[in-house]
């Protein structure tokens, strides 16, 4: 089952939408994916990071990880360029979001870390309150302009967190995230804990609850040309 690309949406559909992978410890994940290869072409899909939040808070979870390759320094000079609004500030800005930083523990890969992190900051975006990840993209020790890139790093962000090489997921993925190493499994704990450790310190422990988009059943519509039709129960809009 697939969501209405251009009309309002349940609940229900949000979930039954969702493919269910299996955790560790037995826990369930709801994924929104579009099951199609990796050669396929990318979905047209919203750039709007609110709707998004929405899809979310229609789903009604009470954590979301969005996935996204979204390239932080370029649409922020671009932003600045042009004298519009950035993609960037507007995932800032949504409520509760700890921005997670990843970069691979090389030298390009720390060096356009570190642009990023500088266009933010020139930017006055929330820096101390995201989370760097560096991930090994192979065996063997850390180069030392990666170690010192990350201590550098440390004091500017909330926190950073080095994620090991794995070849179950260079090789599977997280099809079978029962079967990750156990250091993978340690450092996803330790991500997830760093992320909360950011949220609470920024808006409080426990953490308030979240604004959700207007019900329409619950809430009269006025139409100057004819009378308001109420929306289907349950349906979520803007």
């Amino acid at each position: 089952m697939s969501l209405p690309p251009d009309q309002p949406f349940t609940r229900a559909q949000v979930h039954a939408a969702a493919a269910r992978s299996p955790g560790p410890d037995g826990t369930t994940w709801d994924v929104l994916t579009d099951h199609q290869e990796w050669m396929h072409g990318p979905l047209d899909l919203p750039t709007d990071p609110a709707a998004w939040y929405q899809l979310a808070a229609a789903g009604g979870w009470q954590a979301v990880v969005a996935d996204t390759t979204h390239p932080i320094a370029h649409d922020i000079v671009t932003a600045r360029t042009n004298r519009v609004p950035g993609r960037t500030a507007a995932w800032c800005s949504l409520p509760f979001a700890v921005p997670v930083l990843c970069a691979l523990t090389t030298g390009p890969g720390v060096a356009a870390l570190q642009t990023a992190v500088k266009a933010a900051s020139a930017e006055g975006l929330p820096l101390q309150r995201m989370v760097v990840v560096l991930t090994s993209p192979g065996e063997g020790r850390m180069p030392p302009a990666v170690k010192a890139a990350a201590t550098m790093l440390q004091s500017q962000v909330s926190a950073v967190v080095m994620v090991p090489f794995d070849p179950h997921i260079r090789s599977h993925g997280l099809a079978e995230a029962h079967r990750l190493g156990r250091r993978t499994s340690e450092t996803g704990a330790a991500l997830v804990a760093a992320v909360l450790a950011s949220a609470h310190r920024s808006w409080g422990d426990p953490l308030p609850p979240a604004p959700v988009p207007v019900d329409l059943s619950a809430t009269p519509v006025l139409a100057p040309a004819r009378p308001a039709q109420p929306a289907p129960e349950g349906v979520l809009t803007p």
